[in-house]
């Protein structure tokens, strides 16, 4: 089976799932990303790898800090980058997602940089330029529906590897909304792939999708259990504006029962780190005291998310 992310040598053509990728290659993403952090963690080098390459952010769904992350990395790699709102344009005179596509592609696109509410838009977007012969043009799923956010699972393994330095040894807990969340998923299929041995799940059951164990996680109803031992702790936000569904009573019962305090984080490793995706609901599931505390790496996942993203873009240029 032909995996559509992947050239015919075997090389990054589109990054669409983290799901099926070979180690290597998200071994290759890892190392290319650290080649661009600077000597403090906190600063990100300029590169002239996509000179004269136009990157086209197509944001169908709002995300200030994806799409934020998403240029400020293009043009550290010195492509011109072109931001398209397109929930405002567009799609609200009736165009279809692949007309505008054609049109785009039709004004020298390089790479379309993809947020969708729909799960798989950004793969019928691949698809469809492969038909046209637009092989030289890059697909870049920015997250899609409730299915992959792959460019936040690389960052979070970078940040990890970053801190922890091998994957072989360590037990990682993702905490709260897994149901809703795609970056879960991609982490999950991340963490796999890379070798962790013990990956938990933690959550109220109505917050668990059934695939969980079918996929190696072990799942914990209960925080202080599922936490005892860990070496990474993953915060997913808790996503309230798919919350009226009745699945969890409020986010002050919430907090109660799964909110990340320092006497939960207690539980973990000492030295054990807590990572968020963003953007944090503070109180609801994470105590600002662990939020703003030295185990807490969320800020250094930022900078760390445009390294990882300049590496995706550059490696995809580059193939």
């Amino acid at each position: 089976m032909h995996n559509p992310q992947l050239n015919k040598n075997g090389e990054l053509q589109h990054l669409l799932t983290i799901e099926g990728l070979p180690k290597p290659i998200l071994n290759h993403i890892l190392d290319t990303a650290s080649s661009f952090v600077g000597v403090s963690d906190r600063e990100v080098k300029k590169v002239p790898l996509m000179r004269g390459k136009s990157v086209f952010n197509l944001f169908f769904e709002n995300s200030t800090r994806t799409r934020t992350t998403f240029e400020i990395a293009a043009k550290r790699l010195s492509a011109d980058v072109i931001n398209l709102n397109i929930s405002a344009s567009s799609a609200s005179k009736g165009e279809s997602l692949l007309d505008t596509i054609d049109n785009l592609a039709a004004m020298q696109a390089d790479m379309f940089v993809v947020r969708h509410s729909q799960s798989g838009a950004p793969h019928l977007i691949a698809a469809h330029l492969s038909r046209i012969n637009q092989h030289h043009v890059h697909v870049v799923n920015a997250g899609d529906g409730r299915h992959a956010h792959p460019t936040q699972g690389l960052l979070d393994m970078y940040t990890i590897r970053h801190y922890k330095k091998d994957f072989s040894q360590l037990t990682v807990a993702i905490v709260g909304d897994i149901l809703h969340s795609r970056v879960a998923r991609s982490d999950i299929h991340a963490l796999t792939t890379l070798g962790v041995p013990e990956i938990r799940a933690i959550g109220p059951l109505t917050l668990l999708p059934g695939s969980l164990e079918q996929m190696g996680v072990r799942i914990f109803t209960d925080i202080n259990e599922g936490l005892k031992g860990v070496d990474v702790i993953i915060m997913l936000r808790l996503q309230n504006e798919r919350m009226n569904g009745g699945l969890l009573p409020s986010a002050q019962e919430y907090f109660k029962s799964y909110g990340l305090t320092p006497e939960r984080l207690a539980l973990a490793k000492p030295d054990a780190i807590v990572m968020h995706p963003g953007p944090m609901n503070r109180g609801v599931e994470i105590d600002s005291a662990v939020a703003d505390g030295t185990q807490a790496v969320i800020l250094p996942q930022v900078t760390f998310g445009i390294a990882v993203r300049m590496a995706v873009m550059g490696i995809l240029a580059g193939n």
